[in-house]
């Protein structure tokens, strides 16, 4: 009788700890969560900065009740449960996978994007590079075109105020041959 009695606790235990996680992912059971049954009493305490926190009073079984009754109906709902709990996790798991791959997906797309907009990027700055080295060149060739110009224009004036260095010196000795 006292082996049956610490299987009953450890079960109970088990279901409030079950209880208290179903409660905590189904909204309509935690509107009931202050509520009080026959095994245990789940209270909410108020809410903390990490979230949600809950006390769990565990009853001990009452003389009425048949512990033995509790626990094999209770083993065959684990058993269906486990069976649920299974194809629940199967399914997670499925979930899992599907939007692993629809990110990974994402990923794929985004890092095409990222490509195709630096080639955009690297083309148009060879685009604005080629053409600010052709304006350079132009420039410079004007530059160089100006330059040559100046130049010959300096030349032109040098040799002619060499001509007219050649006529006030010719025209210097011709008034000095006449005076002479």
């Amino acid at each position: 009788m006292d082996k049956i009695a610490t299987a009953y606790k450890e079960k109970m235990k088990e279901l409030s700890m079950f209880s208290l996680l179903c409660s905590c992912f189904n909204p309509r059971l935690q509107k009931n969560l202050d509520t009080k049954s026959e095994y245990m009493e789940v209270k909410p305490i108020n809410k903390r900065a990490s979230g949600q926190a809950f006390e769990v009073i565990l009853k001990p079984p009452s003389p009425v009740s048949d512990g033995n009754h509790n626990i094999t109906s209770f083993m065959k709902k684990r058993d269906v449960s486990l069976e649920d709990i299974q194809k629940k996790l199967e399914a997670a798991e499925d979930r899992r996978k599907s939007q692993e791959a629809q990110v990974l997906k994402s990923l794929a797309e985004k890092r095409e994007h990222e490509r195709d907009v630096l080639l955009k990027a690297l083309e148009e700055n060879n685009n604005f590079s080629r053409m600010a080295e052709e304006k350079l060149t132009l420039k410079m060739e004007q530059i160089n075109e100006n330059r040559r110009a100046h130049l010959a224009a300096m030349m032109e004036r040098l040799q002619e105020k060499e001509r007219h260095a050649v006529v006030v010196r010719r025209n210097k000795e011709l008034r000095e041959e006449l005076t002479a």
